[in-house]
């Protein structure tokens, strides 16, 4: 494990569950399920075309500040659009590259155009620290020299 591998790594340490909303779904819709799946973010879908993300940032900056209503408001309106994608060979470093220079914590992940999964800044923090403690115990075992030969 190591963080130039590919993001389909860390994929493989999380629900491959994708939560899903319509354009046309209300934001009041966006956030019950965000919060009954225990997510930040959800994909915003049109069949099987990704159209948008809409988030839990989305909804702060784009309802509650403008005094809009969750129940009427649909979510085409409030989502991000120009949204960053990365494939399953991008790099664990490229993805926190991306989601650090772009100021954003999910990263749909597309493999021919398709959507295969979400990957969120927490997924990657998670998958760092069982890179590092793998790491660790291989150390351990060769000071000790429990390693295998």
């Amino acid at each position: 494990m190591e963080i130039s591998d590919p993001v389909s790594t860390a994929m493989h340490h999380k629900s491959r569950e994708l939560w899903r909303i319509t354009p046309d779904s209300t934001v009041l819709a966006a956030i019950q399920l965000m919060s009954d799946k225990n997510v930040g973010a959800l994909l915003v879908m049109e069949g099987d075309t990704l159209v948008g993300l809409v988030s839990e940032r989305d909804y702060t900056r784009n309802v509650v500040l403008k005094g809009k209503s969750s129940k009427g408001t649909p979510v085409s309106e409030v989502m991000t659009v120009d949204v960053s994608c990365v494939t399953p060979e991008h790099s664990v470093e490229k993805c926190l590259q991306i989601m650090t220079e772009k100021r954003i914590r999910h990263l749909p992940v597309l493999e021919n155009g398709n959507v295969v999964g979400i990957i969120s800044i927490g997924d990657l923090v998670k998958w760092i620290i069982l890179a590092q403690n793998a790491l660790i115990d291989q150390l351990d075992h060769y000071i000790t020299g429990a390693y295998p030969a």
